[in-house]
């Protein structure tokens, strides 16, 4: 008779738990970072919903990307909590980072590598197999457009091209959350077209995104709900049509951030 131990059924993996619609793919507790004396995030509270595209907005310096940072692990807060699916990010980092995909503005790739090695590097770190890193890397190369440069430096890619690789490593584990800081930003509209495809099909399927953007005709043609940023303060949080309140979105962030001094004529410019 063969042991209990050794029997089918006790040889297949248990089903995954599927996750919890009540936690939220993030959530953002009394976030605050200063520089010097400066407040970039200001005791900030964010919840956003499993399966939403979250458009994330402010103007430049209202700290979209100090807030992502901390909220990814690629910033220490000073004080406040980030919870990924309800795991603390820096209590258990590196369960947190295992649910998560992070396109960071600013942060430098290894550029030595090619595009295909930087994508599969990216596969491997999350300990994924080398048959399934492949897989996904030949398919996301193929569906972004990079099948050409495959074997070409990512230092010599375009700045839209490497928007589009870091994207595809931020990708290639199949996350919970992807958190893209500017994802468009230097992107050519063709190859925006197809991102914005990507990403509706995986928000479509289960997936969570959040999405920092100054495009606000972006946002509001993309994303489910959005929060506003100023200050380092949140403004408005909700859905879509609970931000706007019937006004489109510029219009709407307009009046809660206000219009920069800058709305006047310069004698010197009328020919």
């Amino acid at each position: 008779m063969q042991p209990a131990s050794e029997s089918p059924a006790a040889l297949t993996p248990p089903a995954p738990t599927p996750p919890d619609l009540r936690v939220p793919a993030l959530r953002l507790r009394g976030l605050a970072k200063r520089f010097g004396q400066t407040p970039a995030v200001d005791h900030l509270d964010l919840d956003v919903p499993r399966g939403s595209f979250y458009g994330f907005v402010g103007p430049n310096g209202a700290g979209k990307t100090t807030t992502l940072s901390m909220a990814t692990g690629l910033m220490r807060p000073d004080a406040g909590t980030a919870e990924v699916g309800g795991i603390d990010v820096w209590a258990q980092p590196r369960e947190a980072k295992q649910t998560m995909g992070v396109l960071a503005d600013g942060v430098m790739l290894f550029n030595k590598l090619t595009g295909a090695q930087l994508v599969t590097y990216a596969g491997l770190l999350r300990g994924m197999d080398r048959d399934t890193v492949a897989s996904r890397t030949e398919d996301l190369l193929r569906v972004l457009g990079l099948e050409d440069a495959r074997g070409k430096l990512v230092q010599d890619y375009s700045a839209g091209m490497t928007k589009k690789i870091a994207l595809a490593s931020a990708m290639v584990h199949a996350p919970e959350l992807l958190v893209l800081d500017e994802p468009f930003e230097a992107v050519d509209p063709v190859s925006a077209r197809t991102i914005r495809g990507l990403l509706e099909s995986y928000v479509a399927s289960g997936g969570t995104v959040i999405l920092s953007s100054h495009v606000m005709d972006l946002v509001q043609r993309m994303c489910s709900h959005v929060g506003i940023i100023a200050e380092g303060r949140l403004l408005a949080s909700g859905t879509l049509d609970e931000v706007r309140g019937g006004s489109d979105l510029e219009s709407r962030f307009v009046d809660l951030v206000g219009l920069e001094a800058g709305d006047q004529e310069l004698a010197w410019l009328q020919l």
